[in-house]
């Protein structure tokens, strides 16, 4: 399982996370406790302006430098790392979450028709040139295929617009029935097109046919007319959640920037929150364990109570080769986040490294508590997978291995470790059903598998 762990973020493919669509496939999920709570609480009133279930939609932050989001099927909206990078604002962030939201309840994602429509276009074309060049017309079969492809892709992209100006729509509806002014999607609007313009883009006559999206100018103005006319247009942003953004901001530049351009970003004479948190993200990825700490310390001793600095600090002794002395800390910010579940897991994972079979069975109570409100963290599984090994429980060793390799898509090993699994289960309990639909699962996939090649 490719996994990179560093301080509170947990890195893994996302295959890991069920079902990713294609264009997340070549990317990796960012998971992180502190920035999916700020992500479900700044989507939380525009998903119930949808009229959605907030529990059924997820804001998951994929590890890509571009500017970018996007919505694959489903109800999930995917928000890369670099749009986090380049926005000021909470705001900035919840007018592109509002925009993605249209295309979710849009059934964009889904429905595609103008992909389907351009696809036939296309097929079409290509039957009636070979038909010219069977008549032995070479040079006529070659302009039917090109004037086919051009109207295939006007008719793609012409839908494709269609539905970034529906999703614009959407987007503003949303983030008036929330409250939220649109200045912030202006603002990110501006910075796109700013963008655009650093790059040397310069819309021509025309362009409009060859963009999968309406130009920004155009997307500025018409969404400006709209929000100005909001009453939400001249409310506040909300404070708390700027500053908690800020946080979260400055954690993952900390986290995913080289150690360098975090110190240039945040030098040590910025004292701030962002700025210490960002800090001991590069310190300790450079192994300086001394000013890691130094940072942490000074962040708990702004807020003695914030389970978040707790599991920086007791993450960076933990792995640092003292997960004794990293107990407390995780202790504490398990107990004040309410078990959740990416801190639990943390904290059970510094149980088991103490070696200390005293320090087992609460391991284990931590770690099946953490799995069961988060089954798609394969990392999770690993470590409670240990601890039945550890307490001579191996049916239930299988059977967490089985749940691990079925999310890491290792569908061989999950089938075997299955088997093993309901070997030594009572047949008929919770954990024996359990392994029989994992083996049901990987046999399923593993028959897809055969008929793709």
């Amino acid at each position: 399982m490719p996994k990179l762990r560093l301080p509170a973020l947990l890195f893994a493919i996302p295959a890991l996370l069920g079902a990713c669509a294609a264009p997340a496939s070549a990317q990796s999920i960012l998971r992180d406790a502190e920035t999916e709570a700020l992500l479900r609480d700044m989507a939380a009133p525009l998903v119930k302006a949808t009229g959605l279930r907030p529990g059924d939609v997820d804001i998951v932050l994929v590890n890509d430098s571009s500017v970018n989001a996007f919505v694959a099927g489903g109800q999930a909206v995917y928000v890369n790392s670099g749009l986090i990078d380049e926005a000021d604002t909470a705001a900035e962030v919840q007018g592109v979450v509002a925009h993605e939201l249209g295309h979710v309840t849009g059934g964009h994602a889904v429905l595609n028709m103008g992909g389907k429509g351009a696809t036939n276009i296309s097929l079409l074309s290509l039957l009636l040139g070979a038909a010219a060049a069977a008549a032995g017309g070479g040079e006529a079969a070659m302009g039917v295929i090109m004037a086919g492809q051009q109207a295939a892709m006007g008719k793609y992209l012409a839908y494709n617009r269609s539905q970034e100006a529906s999703a614009d729509a959407a987007g503003a509806q949303y983030l008036s029935k929330a409250g939220i002014s649109g200045r912030g999607s202006i603002a990110f609007f501006e910075k796109l097109q700013n963008m655009e313009f650093r790059y040397g883009y310069r819309p021509k006559d025309g362009d409009e046919f060859y963009s999968s999206h309406p130009l920004t100018g155009d997307r500025i103005a018409t969404l400006k007319d709209t929000y100005e006319k909001d009453a939400a247009w001249e409310k506040p942003d909300d404070a708390a959640l700027q500053k908690r953004f800020l946080r979260a901001k400055a954690k993952l530049f900390g986290f995913l920037a080289e150690p360098y351009q975090v110190l240039r970003k945040y030098p040590m004479t910025d004292n701030s929150v962002p700025a210490r948190y960002a800090r001991a993200y590069a310190f300790h990825r450079e192994s300086k364990f001394a000013e890691a700490r130094a940072e942490t310390e000074a962040l708990i001793a702004t807020d003695p109570n914030d389970p978040y600095f707790l599991e920086l600090d007791g993450q960076i002794l933990l792995e640092a080769g003292k997960p004794a002395e990293a107990l407390p800390m995780l202790r504490k910010a398990n107990a004040i986040s309410g078990n959740t579940p990416l801190i639990a897991t943390l904290f059970g994972h510094a149980l088991m490294a103490t070696e200390d079979p005293a320090n087992y069975k609460e391991a284990q109570e931590v770690l099946k508590t953490a799995a069961a409100r988060d089954r798609e963290n394969p990392f999770t599984w690993y470590q409670l997978g240990m601890i039945y090994a550890a307490n001579g429980d191996m049916p239930r060793a299988y059977l967490a291995s089985a749940e691990q390799q079925v999310l890491s898509g290792r569908m061989e090993e999950a089938l075997c470790s299955a088997q093993a699994a309901e070997a030594g289960l009572a047949q008929g309990s919770p954990d024996w059903i359990r392994a029989q639909d994992i083996e049901m699962q990987a046999r399923a996939e593993l028959e897809r598998g055969k008929k793709r090649r």
